[in-house]
């Protein structure tokens, strides 16, 4: 009827919450773009490398089928890259395809086809990030991005003190658009990201990067670990989620954002938090990251 009714509302705020949005009821550009991108399915459209990159869920899903094929599309997140190119390419040129890395109907049947043929698996993404962690034998060779949305400054540079002390090289981003904190630790080449949020309310939030056909294994455990170190400092029992939040999925690295609140209390242990927080990445980086299949 055009309106904008409460079933609307509700409607807008169930698919918020399923893209890792703010739970607004309010269709804001943020939503509406993500709206755009959930519109599109593999094969509706040519798939090819421009700029600004193509986005969205037929990408998405091209990104996985690659990646479990074994042809390193890179992160698994909706974002036509040079690597999605590159692996696209490859696959192409293996089923002996014209090799133009643009993703049509032929490209599409094949993958279709080979994947029909194979068999289950975390794909090549979701290996090599892991080998990428296994490489850092010890805390001084990690690079290391904070970075913080407001409210949590203090924790913010008190995280960054813990880290630089343990010896890793550490950044700080204070800024409040997600795409510009993913961008500056993509520019860093960093090997982690942790992120901070401030909440008014009690909550112990621990995010990494998932969508259905890819999960940040090292993310996962590196929220798992953080939860655990973090629980006696925390005013209630820590949550890990993974979920598909802009900066989590923009990070070329295993990202974690944490969503801490209330904000007096977190930043009234803001030296614990810190030291709790160094002392996570540090057993996470000695860890054995095991990656698996999204269930």
């Amino acid at each position: 009827m055009g309106l904008y009714c409460d079933a609307t509302t509700r409607a807008v705020s169930d698919f918020q919450q399923s893209r890792g949005l703010p739970v607004t009821g309010i269709c804001d550009e943020a939503t509406w773009n993500v709206l755009v991108e959930a519109g599109w399915v593999l094969g509706d459209r040519l798939l090819k490398l421009t700029s600004p990159n193509m986005r969205g869920d037929d990408v998405t899903a091209l990104q996985g089928e690659l990646c479990r094929l074994g042809f390193d599309a890179g992160r698994v997140d909706g974002i036509f890259g040079p690597r999605t190119a590159h692996a696209l390419l490859e696959f192409q040129r293996s089923c002996g395809m014209p090799g133009d890395g643009v993703c049509g109907p032929d490209t599409v049947r094949s993958l279709d086809r080979m994947g029909r043929q194979s068999g289950q698996g975390p794909g090549v993404s979701v290996l090599r990030e892991a080998e990428r962690i296994h490489a850092l034998s010890k805390f001084v060779d990690c690079r290391l991005v904070v970075g913080q949305f407001g409210g949590l400054s203090s924790v913010a540079r008190a995280v960054a003190r813990a880290a630089r002390a343990k010896g890793a090289d550490v950044i700080l981003v204070d800024e409040p658009d997600a795409r510009a904190q993913a961008e500056a630790a993509n520019r860093f080449r960093a090997h982690v990201y942790l992120g901070l949020e401030a909440s008014i309310d009690p909550v112990a939030e621990f995010l990494y990067y998932r969508v259905p056909e890819f999960e940040s294994a090292a993310g996962r455990a590196l929220a798992d670990q953080l939860a655990t170190g973090l629980r006696p400092h925390l005013p209630v029992a820590p949550h890990c989620e993974g979920i598909r939040l802009q900066v989590l999925r923009e990070t070329r690295m295993p990202a974690v954002l944490c969503r801490l609140g209330p904000v007096r209390s977190v930043v009234d242990h803001a030296t614990a938090l810190a030291q709790a927080c160094a002392e996570a990445v540090d057993i996470w980086i000695n860890s054995d990251v095991r990656p698996s299949s999204p269930s």
